[in-house]
């Protein structure tokens, strides 16, 4: 493979961990971050290429833990790797640079197969593809949404080895406290399994054994889990009040109240609150219209629902919920784009190299323009 050209990113509001800056530039070489100088380093000037955004902002490439399709593609549909070649094509054009394909609750050998395509994906150096979501079968059918119910079943011994089989890139398994125990957690967590709360009817109590097991976080908070209240705080009572496991946030005005979302940034310590789509084939394309278990789901003015208006995945791209956050949580262009970058590198445990502006890191950038609108991405 040909050596990425070396450039410098110039007349840009950079963010640098806690501050957008516009008095320097970035240079990038064979695809890492070389440097960030001054805009008036010699090394800007001696740069092969300079880009010139004119104002703009450059943030960290978006990373995205829950990407169930794009582009007019189900990934449960056709797991394969030009499928998930086509759905990352599709969400890198809103500022998209990570992202896990998800799969929703599936049979054994539609999980064999889409686990196989992520490890082919990633050996094929397919761009963003940073290792998969198993979105149940390991969740309960009294908060099930639209995932089809026939294809729940236990985490037995060949289950879980196929949860952990992934051998190149991260797992996130999202299951349901009541139905896999505190032992089998404590199990996934030990070979390196990202286990996330979701689709549950659990109790705070139940909730409270699988993080104090090993789950580190909420898949879409408030949604498709039992609520706070006075005397059961619930499933969402355990994640406000755990100070250490993430919570994702769709913000797309339909899948939770705004003030709710800003409830969760208060309750949560800064950081551990990140911006997911949970998008679905709608995104990057003109479908308005798709199956999933079984069901016709329909897309209108952003919302995708089923015919009995139970929410079936978003139409939902990072750079939308990025400019959401900012409109209605009160969080600042910075924060807001933490959220959707640094604050999801570490969930997955990929802080070390992707997520910030830095000497060292993985050169995945996101240009926007003063609307917060995506003029380019980086790799392209």
């Amino acid at each position: 493979m040909a050596a990425s050209p070396s450039f410098a990113i110039t007349n840009a509001r950079v963010l640098v961990d806690d501050a957008l800056r516009d008095d320097i530039a970035v240079l990038v070489e064979d695809g890492v971050i070389a440097a960030v100088v001054g805009a008036d380093d010699a090394r800007v000037a001696a740069c092969a290429e300079r880009v010139d955004l004119a104002g703009g902002y450059l943030l960290p490439g978006f990373i995205d833990a829950q990407v169930n399709g794009g582009g007019g593609v189900l990934f449960n549909d056709a797991p394969t790797v030009e499928t998930i070649r086509r759905i990352g094509d599709a969400h890198r054009r809103y500022g998209t640079t990570g992202f896990l394909p998800t799969l929703i609750s599936d049979d054994a050998a539609r999980m064999r197969a889409a686990i196989d395509a992520v490890a082919t994906a990633i050996d094929a150096g397919v761009p963003g593809v940073l290792g998969i979501h198993l979105e149940g079968p390991y969740i309960a059918p009294a908060r099930k949404g639209a995932h089809d119910a026939a294809r729940f079943r236990p985490l037995d011994d060949a289950e879980l080895e196929l949860a952990c089989s992934l051998r190149n890139g991260v797992t996130v398994l999202t299951l349901a406290p009541e139905q896999v125990p505190p032992a089998r957690v404590r199990e996934l967590a030990a070979r390196g399994v990202i286990v996330c709360i979701g689709h549950s009817a659990a109790d705070y109590a139940a909730t409270r054994a699988a993080l104090d097991a090993g789950a580190r976080g909420f898949t879409h908070l408030y949604n498709a889990m039992t609520p706070l209240q006075g005397r059961e705080p619930g499933v969402v009572g355990a994640a406000l009040e755990d100070a250490a496991s993430w919570c994702g946030l769709i913000a797309d005005g339909h899948h939770v109240h705004r003030a709710s979302l800003r409830v969760a940034l208060a309750a949560k310590p800064r950081g551990r609150c990140m911006l997911v789509t949970d998008a679905m084939p709608p995104v990057g394309s003109d479908r308005t219209t798709y199956m999933l278990a079984g069901a016709v789901i329909t897309c209108r003015d952003g919302r995708c629902e089923t015919a009995d208006g139970v929410l079936a995945g978003s139409a939902l791209d990072m750079a939308t919920a990025l400019r959401n956050a900012v409109a209605w949580l009160g969080v600042s262009i910075a924060e807001a784009a933490r959220m959707a970058s640094a604050y999801p590198a570490a969930f997955l445990g990929e802080e070390h190299r992707r997520g910030r502006i830095a000497p060292g890191f993985v050169a995945e950038l996101v240009a926007l323009d003063a609307g917060l609108q995506v003029m380019r991405t980086w790799p392209a």
